[in-house]
């Protein structure tokens, strides 16, 4: 596990090619496995592979977001705040997940965060991504994920470049 976080990185330039089936059966079970607070799962996903879906998710908020329309692969995470009041947590869990999986199999991702960002003076970035999607507007998206076959390298962040004075060990 600790060679998957000294190697992984937020991956923005993707190979054009589909994600293979196999991996894309593994993804969804890595999603499925994500643990959630009392067992309360509320957490939901949609896999998005169309292009012109692709397109539209890209710009759900101005700027950091246009990687995704090259991704040949986008999760969007979303909740139900009926079923818990910690969904974040919970769909955030299962977003790291499902990127670390994706690194153990050679495929590269990126969050775009969702929840809490514009999308343009109309309204914001989880409201569009409904109705984008034909989802119920109780629910709220949290982050999207762009998965596919790295076209960049990006070497993992060397020790050096790592805070230890943000951890703070209490010993007896």
């Amino acid at each position: 596990m600790i060679e998957l976080l000294r190697t992984r990185r937020s991956i923005r330039a993707f190979q054009d090619r589909p994600v293979a089936p196999e991996h894309l059966t593994l993804l969804e079970e890595a999603l499925l496995r994500a643990p959630s607070s009392r067992n309360s799962r509320p957490c939901r996903f949609v896999l998005v592979q169309d292009a012109p879906t692709r397109q539209a998710l890209a710009v759900a908020k101005p700027g950091g977001g246009r990687f995704l329309a090259d991704a040949p692969l986008n999760i969007v995470i979303h909740g139900d705040p009926e079923l818990s009041d910690v969904y974040v947590e919970d769909c955030s869990i299962a977003a790291i997940l499902v990127q670390l999986q994706a690194h153990a199999m050679g495929l590269g991702s990126c969050w775009v965060q969702i929840r809490n960002r514009r999308h343009d003076a109309s309204g914001d970035a989880s409201s569009h991504v409904l109705r984008l999607l034909g989802l119920p507007a109780r629910l709220e998206v949290v982050a999207i994920i762009g998965v596919g076959y790295p076209a960049e390298d990006k070497p993992g962040w060397r020790p050096e470049q790592l805070d230890p004075e943000r951890v703070v060990r209490l010993e007896s």
